[in-house]
């Protein structure tokens, strides 16, 4: 017998009704508390699942699970992770965060996430993106110096898959198709998000094709992402489409005090981002560096009213109706993730709503060009 929850098979899309509030996680790799060393790769996954339950429990609107192929993130499947808390949930949607669509193939990618959809009652979402960490384009065969080309292409065969059951398209990246049928079909559109780290193009991109904008925020003030977000309205506005959501991917951590947070927080942020520094040449982290990012920057990071405030103001300033908390760093014990997840969703996110409004007419008019008929 069955043991998937029953829940209507047209789920509605959390902008639909409300400002939306999500977790991510890259899948990091923690410390067992007692033992004091990594867990294994089998017990980090089911972690995740337990996580994913715990979201739902809480009330959160999404859980983003983010692909990697590191030692020290194995998420390397997250559909098959969202699989797995979809059998185990009745509300919650469930989003990639993000897949690398350059380093994948847009037909699989549209078939696993059509086949997440249908297990789930409808409540699959995709975030694209280009790939910040790039260790996938070596794995499975792809030239880094094609990079560009790559999620241009793929991006534009995932948008005819996407409208289109049959589809006829060519291109240098893959073998093309014509008249191809691909299945299986959704009862309504996935809804789908471009992730942009910083660029122009990407944001055009996005509107180009008609897909929601996750501006992903991990240093710096979140306000000088605002001209992004002004771009990006403007680009849908040029092109006479419906103004679609717009979101913040940003990193952070909840506990009871501002200092608790800080203090769980930084040992494993000063190592993560001090090995990310030494590969991509970025300056090491320092204490001041990490205190300068919670007060002014783009950590989330304290008390759940420290948390609150800082995500309505960072969502206020982007005019963003979806904050995605990208929680979560490696060697942090599950027991504090946990203790995140339950504050975030029982009290940041009720206190932002507060603090900000509960729903506007521009989200529900995007809900409803986002999950359309397919």
């Amino acid at each position: 017998m069955s043991t998937t929850p029953a829940v209507s098979t047209t789920a509605t899309p959390p902008e639909a009704t409300d400002l939306v509030f999500g977790l991510d996680t890259f899948g990091d790799v923690p410390i067992d508390a007692t033992s004091g060393r990594p867990v294994s790769h089998a017990q980090a996954l089911r972690n995740i699942v337990a996580e994913g339950v715990l979201a739902d429990a809480v009330g959160v609107d999404v859980f983003g699970v983010g692909e990697h192929h590191r030692d020290d993130m194995p998420a390397s499947a997250p559909d098959i992770v969202l699989a797995a808390i979809a059998a185990q949930t009745r509300n919650i949607h469930l989003s990639s965060a993000v897949t690398v669509l350059s380093s994948d193939d847009p037909v699989r990618v549209f078939q696993r996430y059509a086949s997440l959809d249908a297990v789930s009652n409808g409540r699959a979402e995709l975030i694209l993106g280009r790939g910040s960490s790039i260790e996938s384009f070596p794995l499975f065969g792809y030239d880094f110096d094609d990079y560009d080309l790559l999620f241009e292409e793929k991006l534009e065969l995932f948008a005819r898959i996407r409208e289109n059951r049959r589809v006829t398209w060519s291109g240098t990246t893959r073998a093309p198709l014509h008249d191809q049928l691909v299945v299986p079909r959704p009862e309504q559109a996935i809804p789908t998000w471009v992730g942009v780290g910083g660029s122009p193009d990407s944001v055009r991109r996005a509107a180009r094709h008609g897909y929601s904008l996750m501006l992903a925020i991990i240093g710096g003030s979140p306000t000088r992402f605002a001209p992004f977000a002004a771009l990006y309205r403007n680009e849908l506005a040029k092109r006479g489409l419906p103004q679609l959501p717009i979101g913040v991917h940003s990193p952070g951590h909840v506990a009871r005090t501002d200092a608790e947070a800080k203090e769980q927080f930084w040992p494993h942020y000063a190592e993560m981002f001090g090995k990310v520094a030494a590969e991509r040449g970025w300056p090491t982290p320092t204490r001041e560096s990490f205190d300068a990012e919670v007060a002014h920057g783009a950590l989330h990071i304290g008390s759940p009213e420290t948390v609150a405030r800082k995500i309505a103001a960072t969502m206020q300033a982007l005019g963003a109706t979806r904050f995605n908390l990208k929680y979560g760093m490696g060697g942090l014990p599950h027991e504090a993730i946990a203790e995140n997840i339950r504050l975030y969703g029982s009290e940041v996110a009720p206190l932002v709503r507060k603090l900000i409004g509960t729903s506007t007419s521009t989200a529900a008019a995007a809900s409803t060009a986002a999950r359309r008929p397919a």
